[in-house]
């Protein structure tokens, strides 16, 4: 048990670290492009941030939060990151500054889930949040982001699809008239849906339960009822998304999985892996600040999965390109070689060039094995010999042609770039 990693975690080795790096410099790039800025947030926050803000109704506050009593609190390891950084947000009374506050961010995020295909118990999100701006400019801007940085990993195969799911004023008419709806069938509902019937029941059109999702067929939704305000928003947002050059379709049945959702809904899904499944979602919250105790602020973002991502992207057959390749290799024998490669490969790593040298200490056949191994473009030859001439050999492995040249930093720098 102790040389195995805990069910729903995974290891990451270096073979898959880079395509890691890939994406997330990806991410980041596009995220400046659109003038984001990072912010990194505790790794686990009071408990109480996630049932104000996250939503007791939900799975994750109900049943997948990593919680334990330190004291005389309770903590969370954190199960979604726009809570956070709300919080951190509030804390720092960026709502004072000039607004709106632009804030992406990488993180790691946990949930006691069964795992499943590109999700874990540990799992990994990029995620972008605008606070303060209630215009639909600011939820078509952080769509145009998503769908911009999808295109730019060579993504293809994904439908993106909006709803609104309105605000509390015009949900309180829907309410009464899903309720009434689904009230003939309330004993067939799972027992999470029972609850939401009460307290949330737009969730239940959320369920993952297939007898709930029966159910819920020809139930009322959220479009039908939308009150002026909402509905101008949502014709807003369409006509921002044309005008980006955007493709969409209206999903009424959306939801989104987060009990904080108001207006705009929204989800990247495809079937790329298999059943459709979303890849990217998010929407507006205009209330969380205030519940979490903060002003009212205006807030819209998405989230996204690492792991389903690289999922979809090797189903789709795109090529991530691996790191900068291994200038050199340098070979030696013999104690003062040795001394001259140490010396050589630190000058040349200050450079800029990326060197390999050999801490197993083998003799040149077993080095030139090594060069091979790691993909180096070229091997530094460094022996008693060389050392005696002033003078060192290059080998280029592609085709295997060897040169002497003058043993200067600058002559071995040139020869291997």
């Amino acid at each position: 048990m102790l040389t195995m990693a805990p069910k729903g975690t995974k290891d990451m080795m270096p073979e898959e670290a880079y395509k890691w790096q890939y994406i997330e410099k990806v991410f980041a790039d596009v995220c400046a492009r659109y003038g984001f800025s990072e912010v990194r947030t505790p790794v686990f926050e009071h408990t109480e941030l996630f049932i104000r803000g996250v939503g007791d109704t939900t799975d994750i506050v109900q049943k997948e939060m990593y919680t334990w009593e330190q004291g005389k609190r309770s903590l969370t390891l954190r199960p979604e990151g726009t809570s956070p950084v709300m919080r951190s947000y509030i804390e720092h009374k960026k709502y004072a500054e000039p607004q709106p506050a632009k804030y992406y961010y990488n993180i790691p995020c946990f949930r006691y889930e069964k795992p499943q295909s590109g999700r874990l118990r540990q799992f990994h999100q990029f995620g972008v949040e605008v606070f303060g701006a209630k215009s639909m400019m600011a939820d078509a801007e952080i769509i145009s982001l998503a769908y911009e940085f999808l295109r730019e990993l060579g993504i293809k195969n994904l439908t993106l699809e909006i709803n609104s799911v309105g605000c509390p004023d015009c949900r309180k008419e829907h309410r009464a008239a899903l309720k009434e709806f689904l009230k003939p069938n309330y004993d067939k509902l799972c027992d999470t849906c029972k609850d939401r019937y009460e307290r949330n029941p737009m969730r239940i059109i959320d369920c993952k339960s297939p007898e709930c999702q029966k159910l819920v067929e020809g139930a009322p939704m959220m479009l039908d009822y939308l009150c002026d305000d909402c509905k101008k928003d949502f014709d807003e947002l369409q006509e921002n998304l044309k005008a980006a050059g955007i493709p969409f379709v209206v999903n009424p049945g959306i939801v989104r999985g987060l009990d904080y959702y108001t207006k705009t809904a929204f989800e990247f899904v495809t079937d790329t892996i298999g059943a459709q499944g979303t890849v990217c979602g998010g929407g507006r919250y205009d209330h969380l600040g205030e519940e979490l105790g903060g002003p009212e602020i205006p807030g819209v973002g998405f989230g996204l999965g690492k792991e389903r991502l690289l999922l979809v992207m090797e189903a789709s057959g795109i090529e991530i390109p691996e790191n900068k390749p291994v200038n050199a290799l340098i070979a030696y024998m013999g104690e003062e070689p040795k001394r001259a490669a140490i010396k050589l490969a630190a000058e040349l790593r200050r450079k800029g060039l990326a060197i390999e040298i050999d801490c197993m200490e083998r003799n040149f056949k077993g080095q030139f094995k090594l060069a091979d191994r790691v993909g180096a473009e070229n091997t530094v030859i460094i022996g008693e010999d060389e050392l005696a001439s002033g003078k060192v050999s290059v080998k280029k492995m592609a085709t295997s042609q060897q040169i002497e040249i003058p043993f200067t930093l600058e002559d071995i720098a040139e020869a291997i770039k």
